[in-house]
Formats: structure tokens, sequence, C-alpha cells
């Protein structure tokens, strides 16, 4: 008998490069030996749950990192251990992040198999000149054959990640990334401000970086807030607006205070 229903997190922390901003637990040039071994920890983890009461878990987050990086078979392993551990709901909400650099038509065909039913996408900029100030390795043109691949596949739950207060960034650069992004119809859309970390690249020139003024960062959220809520997207959460009932179930719990399990590096329950 189930006696809890849970989502369950998985942390992939691989990357091609690490991103100017990026503070979080994620590493470039991961030997392959390195990986092998972490999935196998992975794996151990998600088992080592067997022994507790029935649990069905009804949100899955792949999040890293760049959980695309993942081989067919490293993520057909996480997925088989899951499944072995858990009930996993028939409707259970199903999401990986990608970069779309890393994203390709078999990929999507693998996460589509195995019951993946939300993509969430890292565009952060439709500009060039704004991406690579990032550090990020994809164009908007990955992107939009990214959305074109997961829509190919039956993935329609789209998510895409946006960044205004950026380098180079002027609000008429922030309003095209949000009309774009919007003229391509994803049921979730988040918006983040830029936070300078320290220990990032970006911490160590922030003195210097070509930055918009506080002013202009605050009329940015607004335009988010406006522009989005004039195209159907519901502001639920701080930096997240979603089309009704595309709320992501999965992000909801912690925002909830509800109970879902993390496994690894930098994942907890």
């Amino acid at each position: 008998m189930i006696t809890d229903r849970l989502g369950l997190y998985v942390h992939i922390p691989f990357c091609v490069s690490k991103c100017n901003y990026c503070d979080f637990a994620s590493f470039s040039g991961v030997t392959l030996d390195v990986r092998n071994r972490y999935v196998a920890r992975i794996i151990e983890e998600i088992q080592s749950y067997k022994n507790t009461p029935a649990i069905e878990i009804d949100t899955i987050f792949f999040g890293g990192g760049t959980p695309s990086l993942l081989t067919a078979s490293e993520f057909n392993l996480i997925v088989d251990a899951i499944r072995d551990t858990f009930s996993v709901a028939h409707d259970c909400e199903f999401t990986i992040e990608a970069n779309p650099k890393t994203f390709s038509l078999d990929k999507a065909h693998v996460f589509a198999s195995r019951g993946v039913n939300r993509m969430s996408f890292g565009l952060q900029s439709i500009h060039e000149n704004e991406l690579k100030s990032l550090g990020r390795i994809h164009l908007f043109s990955d992107l939009i054959d990214s959305v074109a691949m997961a829509r190919e596949v039956g993935i329609d739950n789209i998510s895409i990640d946006v960044m205004y207060g950026i380098p180079h960034q002027s609000i008429e650069s922030f309003f095209e990334t949000l009309s774009a992004v919007v003229a391509l119809k994803p049921d979730h859309i988040s918006a983040y401000g830029l936070i300078l970390e320290e220990h990032t690249p970006f911490w160590g020139v922030r003195d210097s970086l070509p930055l918009p003024t506080e002013d202009e960062e605050c009329e940015m959220y607004d335009a988010a807030c406006r522009i989005l809520g004039n195209a159907g997207y519901s502001h639920y959460e701080i930096s997240n607006y979603a089309r009704p009932g595309f709320e992501c179930k999965h992000n909801l719990k912690y925002w909830r205070d509800e109970m879902f399990i993390g496994v690894g590096l930098s994942a907890y329950s």
C-alpha cells in the first residue's frame, strides 16, 4: 500500500563548461571513469530506499549541471533504478533540464520513451553578445531546434529560462528576448535576475562588468511581469510564470514544504 507521494530530485553535476555566473556544484571536463562511478553511486543512493515504507513518486526532476549531457545508457540505468525502487505515479511530472547545445532528436526519443514529459531549456537570452558574456555555449537557433525536437517526440510541456540584469543587456534587448520566447509558446517561463556570486568568474571582475543600472533591472522585472501576464502566463512564483495548469509541480513541493527525496552530489531531502 502506498503511504506517501513524494518528489524525486536527481542531481547531475556534469557540464561542457562552467558559465561565468554559476556557483552551483557542477564540473566540466569530467572523465568517463568519474561519470561511470558517479552514475553507479546515484543508483546505490536510489536503491537505499528499497526497504522504506511504500513510496509513490509523483514528480521527478533531473537538475544540474546539465542533465542532457547524460548518454542514453547512463540515463536508462538511473531510470531503471528509480522504477525498480519506487512506484511511479501514472501522472508523474518528469522534468529534465537541458542546454540546447547538448540536446538532440536521439536524446529526445530516449527521454520520451522513459516517461519524460517536461523539458526545461536554459536559454537566458536570444542575443549572441549577451550569451557570450555569460559563457553560454549555445545560440538562440539551438533553442528553436531543441523545442521543435521535443515537440516532435511528444514532449509538449516546455519551460524556457531567461535572465535579466546581465552584461551588455538593455531594456530593449530584454524585451526582444521575452517577445521571442513568448512566440515559441512554451507552457512555462522562468525569468531570473543575475546575482553576482563569490567564487565565480563574474565576481572577480564585478566592478568592471557592463551591467544595466539598478533602475533598468527593475524595469526589466516589471516588463517580465507585464509582458508575460498579457501573454497569458500566471506569475505564480518570484521568478516563474506558467500557463494555467502548467505550474511546475516539482518546484511547488519546495514552496509548499511538501515531501521530496534528493539524490546526488548537491541534493538534499
